[in-house]
This record gives C-alpha cells, sequence and structure tokens, in this order.
C-alpha cells in the first residue's frame, strides 16, 4: 500500500514537472512570437520617421533655398534705390554748391558796388559838411544883420513868435472849444431834454412846505381847560411823556403842539386826539393813550414804508429799511418831504433808466433808498449820505445801490450809468418849481458868493446873478478879455463855481464883452 502510494506520488510529480516543461515552453514560444512582431513595428516605425525627417529636411532645403532668394532679391533692389537716392543727393548738392556759387559771384559785385558808393557818399558829406558850415556862418551873419536892421535882439525875437503863436493857439483853442460845445450841446442837449421832459411829464408830485407844529382842532374851547388840568398837570404830564410843547392860546377851538421831532409831534397830536375823544383826560390816561399813539404810530411807519416800496414797484427790500423809509414821511428837507421826494426820484429813475436801457428794478430801488439816511441823521453822527451807506451795506444792499447813495451829491464818483440817472433825478426833484424852499439868509448868501466867484477872476469888471440865482451874467473889459478869453474864462468860472458851491439844478454863466466908442460934436 505504501508502494503504491509512492509511485502515486512520484506519477503526480512527475507529471507536474512535464506539465511545468510544457508551459514553460510554451510562454517561451509565445514571448519569442511577441518580440519578433515588436522587432518588426519597431523597424516599421523608424523606417517611417526616417522617411518623414527626409521629407521635411528636403522642405526646409526648398524653403530655404527660397528665402535666400528673396533675400537676395529684396538687398539687390534695396540697392538699386539707395544708389538711385544717392545719385538724386548728389546731383541736388551739385545744384545747390552751383546756387552759392553764384550768389557768392553777386555778393562780390554788390560788396564792390557799396564800396564805390560808399566812397560816392563820403565825398558827398564832406561837401556836406563844408555847405553846413557855410550855410551856419551865413546864418549867423543874417541874424546879425537882421539884428542891426529890426532892432531886436535874437531873445527878444523868439519872445515875439511865441507870443504870436500863443495867440494864433489860444485863438485855435477858443474855436475849437466852441464848435465842440455847440456840437456836444446840440446833439446831447436834444436828447437829455427829450429823456427830462418825457419823464417829468410822466412823473407827478405834490407840492409841500415845510412846517415844525401841528394844529389840534377842539370841539370846544372848554377843552383847553381840561388839556390843561388842575394846577397845570394833564399838560404837564402830556409834554413830558411826548417831549413836545403844547401852545394853548386865544387861538379859538385849536390847540398848537410845537417841536422839531415829526414822529414825536405826530405821537403827542395821536395822543391828544384820543383824548378829546374819549373826554376823560387825567395824567393816568395821557400815559396809556401816549403809549397807544406810539404803536399807532410806529404801525403808521410800517405801512408808509410799505406803500411806498408798492408804489414804486420794488420788493425785497429789507424790512428795517422799509421802516425808516416809513419814518421819512415825518421828515421834510427845504420843506420837501423826504418820503415823497425819494418816492418821485425813483419814479424819475425808472423812467429815465427805461428810457436810456438800463435795468430799470435797480434804478427805482436806488432812487428809492438814496435819502434813507435822512432817516436817521438827526438820531446818528454823520451825514447822511454816509449813514445811507452803512445801512445800505448793514442790510445787504448791491454795490450799485450803494454807490448810487454815495454818489448822489457828487461826494464820489459815480461808477455806472444808474448812478448817474440818481443824480439827475434827485436834481430834477428838488428843483422843479416849488419843491423846496430856501430861508432868504441861505439864498443871498449864496447869490453873494456866486457874484464874489466871478468878481475874482482878472478882466472881469462887474457881475450880476439874475433868475433866482440860476444864471449868473459877467461883464468883461473888452480890452483887457478877447473874444477867445472869454470861451476859456467861462469854462474856468463854470469849473470854480462847481468846486465852491452847492446849489440845486444848474447855473448859466454868462460873458458879455461890449465896446463904446464916445465923442462929443461941439
Amino acid at each position: 500500500m505504501a508502494d503504491v502510494i509512492i509511485a502515486v506520488i512520484i506519477a503526480v510529480i512527475v507529471s507536474a514537472c512535464i506539465t511545468w516543461f510544457a508551459a514553460v515552453s510554451y510562454c517561451k514560444k509565445v514571448a519569442a512570437d511577441k518580440i519578433g512582431n515588436a522587432e518588426d513595428k519597431a523597424r516599421q516605425i523608424i523606417d517611417d520617421a526616417l522617411k518623414t525627417v527626409d521629407s521635411e529636411k528636403r522642405a526646409l532645403e526648398e524653403e530655404k533655398r527660397k528665402s535666400l532668394l528673396d533675400l537676395k532679391e529684396e538687398s539687390i533692389k534695396s540697392k538699386n534705390e539707395l544708389d538711385k537716392e544717392i545719385r538724386e543727393r548728389r546731383n541736388e548738392v551739385q545744384r545747390m554748391e552751383r546756387r552759392v556759387l553764384s550768389k557768392e559771384e553777386a555778393l562780390d559785385r554788390k560788396t564792390e558796388t557799396l564800396e564805390r558808393k560808399e566812397q560816392s557818399y563820403n565825398s558827398k558829406l564832406d561837401d556836406l559838411n563844408r555847405k553846413k558850415a557855410e550855410i551856419l556862418e551865413l546864418h549867423e551873419k543874417q541874424v546879425q544883420e537882421l539884428e542891426r536892421i529890426s532892432g531886436l535882439t535874437s531873445e527878444q525875437a523868439k519872445e515875439f513868435l511865441l507870443k504870436s503863436v500863443e495867440d494864433d493857439v489860444k485863438h485855435d483853442t477858443a474855436v475849437l472849444i466852441r464848435e465842440m460845445d455847440s456840437r456836444i450841446k446840440e446833439e446831447a442837449g436834444k436828447k437829455a431834454k427829450e429823456y427830462v421832459v418825457n419823464a417829468i411829464q410822466r412823473c407827478a408830485a405834490d407840492h409841500v412846505s415845510e412846517t415844525t407844529i401841528s394844529v389840534v382842532q377842539l370841539p370846544s374851547d372848554e377843552m383847553k381847560g381840561r388839556i390843561i388840568g388842575r394846577e397845570g398837570r394833564n399838560i404837564r404830564t402830556l409834554e413830558t411823556m411826548t417831549g413836545v410843547e403844547l401852545i394853548i392860546d386865544d387861538t379859538p377851538e385849536a390847540v398848537i403842539l410845537s417841536g422839531f421831532d415829526p414822529i414825536r409831534r405826530e405821537i403827542a397830536r395821536v395822543a391828544l386826539e384820543k383824548l378829546i375823544v374819549d373826554g376823560r383826560i387825567h395824567p393816568a390816561r395821557i400815559e396809556e393813550m401816549v403809549e397807544k399813539a406810539q404803536k399807532e404810530v410806529e404801525t403808521n411807519i410800517r405801512e408808509e414804508g410799505e406803500n411806498a416800496t408798492l408804489e414804486v414797484g420794488v420788493n425785497g427790500i429789507h424790512p428795517e429799511l422799509v421802516r425808516l423809509l416809513g419814518k421819512m414821511k415825518f421828515r421834510t428837507s427845504y420843506g420837501q418831504n423826504a418820503l415823497k421826494h425819494s418816492i418821485e426820484v425813483a419814479q424819475l429813475s425808472g423812467l429815465l433808466a427805461a428810457e436810456i436801457g438800463v435795468d430799470v428794478r435797480i434804478a427805482k430801488r436806488a432812487g428809492l433808498l438814496h435819502d434813507i439816511g435822512k432817516a436817521v441823521d438827526h438820531e446818528m453822527e454823520g451825514s447822511h449820505i454816509q449813514l445811507g451807506v452803512d445801512l445800505c451795506r448793514k442790510y445787504k444792499e448791491s454795490p450799485i445801490v450803494i454807490n448810487a447813495v454815495e454818489a448822489h451829491h457828487g461826494d464820489v464818483e459815480p461808477t455806472s450809468l444808474i448812478a448817474c440817472i440818481v443824480q439827475a433825478a434827485d436834481t430834477i426833484s428838488a428843483a422843479r418849481p416849488g419843491a423846496r424852499r430856501e430861508t432868504l439868509e441861505t439864498y443871498t448868501n449864496r447869490l453873494k458868493q456866486l457874484e464874489d466867484i466871478t468878481n475874482s477872476f482878472k478882466g472881469v469888471d462887474k457881475s450880476f446873478a439874475i433868475q433866482a440865482g440860476r444864471e449868473i451874467r459877467v461883464m468883461v473889459v473888452p480890452e483887457k478879455v478877447s473874444d477867445d478869453d472869454m470861451v476859456l474864462m467861462a469854462r474856468e468860472i463854470s469849473k470854480q463855481i462847481e468846486t465852491e458851491l452847492e446849489y440845486p439844478g444848474q447855473i448859466k454863466v454868462n460873458l458879455i464883452r461890449e465896446s463904446r466908442v464916445t465923442d462929443y460934436a461941439k
């Protein structure tokens, strides 16, 4: 049994060895076949690669050959163009050389010509110098001979000639001034008259007069005693509260209120009228009525200012300026109501601005505010012009309006047409008949100053101020003042009057030169 098992084991081992050797030989055969196929494919790939490299090499060589041919053609073309350009430049250089040579030859010829001319000029200059010396010598001899013949030295003759020339120039200047004045007056005067007349015709204003008193009508003379009160306590209280003097005299059924401040006088008038209507007149009631009157007058002031702005058509004015305009209702200047004057100036300024073609709204605004300083000039130091300028600046008015306020009396130069328009409108409003009233003393002093100014000029015989000081008639000495001198003298007198005098409107300066010869028959 053991032998059988061993034999089986040996048989299995032998069969396994045979199987293993068979498998190994088969694998070797399969591997050899695969290796042979791989070598064949590798040789085929190498052959294909060699063929591809050869074809690309031939293509590169062909392309290289074409590139060399193109490069040779381009180089040949560039060389030909360069040769052509070199030939053209060479020809141009040759032409320029020929031109330079020709110019040098021409310059040489001109230089020779100039040298010959210079020699000729030098010789002529020498001749001229000799002739000049001879002329100077002859001139000196002639001057000496003229001095001997005329009996005048050269200085005396020069003075005589200068005097003649001065007279001629003076005559020509006077003639020219006269012609220019007549032409300017003819052209500008016609237009100015048209503007001013149109403006005056379209603006109507009341004639007013200055007053420092107010009259309150009484229902009966019995009321005078009640106003005075026991031992005068009522009238004292009223005068103390208002600062106004009450004059109770023999005037029937009337009480006179006197005071320099028109607003205080108005408060006293309103308070007194309220007391008369109420009938209860005693110190406590007087104080109450005075307070009500103050509020009523203040309200009236604001309403008058607003009415003035509405009447003129000016909007956007600061409320404080409107209130100050209302206060001007109670302010007068030479008998002319300040508020009515300002409204009139605003209307005239607007009309003149429309005629000239400038801003009507700004012109009216400047005309309305031009005298705003008069509302506070009795409360603050300074002229009404400076106070008005300060107020306009404080309440942010435009520079044009401020300049118009500052320049409306000629204190500064106007910087705009609107300032000139306000000047003209202010003069028209102040100078129209019935607008203002001067005191007799001021009027006579102005006339005397006017005559003194004209009499101070050399050659004036006498002068007369006529037409209420709007014309000065000057009589000159005919032997001392010629017709030409009169033109210059009239201008100088006008300038001095403008500088030294203050007057409304304008003053006509009229010079008269009259020659008289008197003889007697015996």
